[in-house]
């Protein structure tokens, strides 16, 4: 008896396999963005010392540190939007001279969730004694809304695309049946001070106007199987 219910039931299996095989779909993807004007965001600099003593080196750049978390601190930044990202002392050989040195640096990632403070923030930093801009993310304090928003534009895409496809065979489109979700990164503009060392000119001109915050675009991007009717 055991071995008959085993048989039914893989010609069942069976059955149902072929079955589905035979039910026509269409696959389509779909791309839904929200553009968004950015109010907050993420700037990360870092201090730099070298020199011959590995003590000497390393307490200079702790005393950079210290000034710099002052002057964040100074503006009203909450500790928690503000961390050491990466911290180091190594020796370099440096090779046109034939000598070792040593190389101390800290970068540190602050979360600005106010623009209007972006310039004086920045002026700060480079009076206390950073040497480097190393990157500015922008972002938005809503995006998990705006994230929702454009997965429902994707969604709605991709049925737009099906029924586009199916109208020249006079078809029509029948209900999902398979959502595969293949949204990379949303897309943040970096302004042209990323990787770059903070030069002269910062000190000379100031920090007015010099950050064009444009617009970020938030997108999703889906893959949808519908059933043909």
């Amino acid at each position: 008896m055991k071995r008959i219910i085993l048989v039914l039931t893989l010609i069942t299996v069976m059955a149902q396999a072929q079955d589905n095989k035979l039910v026509p779909q269409i696959s389509v993807s779909g791309e839904g963005k929200v553009k968004v004007t950015p109010d907050e965001v993420l700037i990360t600099v870092g201090v730099e010392n070298t020199g011959k003593d590995a003590t000497e080196v390393k307490k200079k750049n702790d005393e950079t540190v210290d000034l710099v978390i002052k002057a964040i601190k100074k503006r009203g930044i909450p500790t928690s939007d503000f961390q050491s990202n990466r911290v180091s002392l190594f020796k370099n050989y440096d090779y046109a001279t034939k000598k070792n040195n040593y190389v101390a640096n800290q970068t540190i990632v602050i979360h600005l969730k106010d623009l209007s403070k972006y310039d004086a923030v920045m002026m700060d930093l480079v009076d206390s004694g950073i040497n480097q801009i190393q990157g500015v993310q922008f972002k938005s304090s809503k995006m998990e809304q705006y994230e929702a928003e454009a997965r429902k534009k994707a969604v709605l895409d991709a049925k737009k695309k099906a029924e586009d496809y199916v109208s020249a065979l006079n078809q029509k489109v029948g209900k999902a049946v398979l959502i595969s979700d293949s949204s990379n990164a949303s897309y943040y503009p970096q302004p042209m001070y990323k990787n770059m060392a903070v030069s002269a000119e910062m000190d000379m001109g100031g920090f007015k106007e010099t950050l064009a915050v444009g617009e970020i675009d938030i997108t999703a991007t889906v893959s949808v199987s519908f059933i043909l009717e």
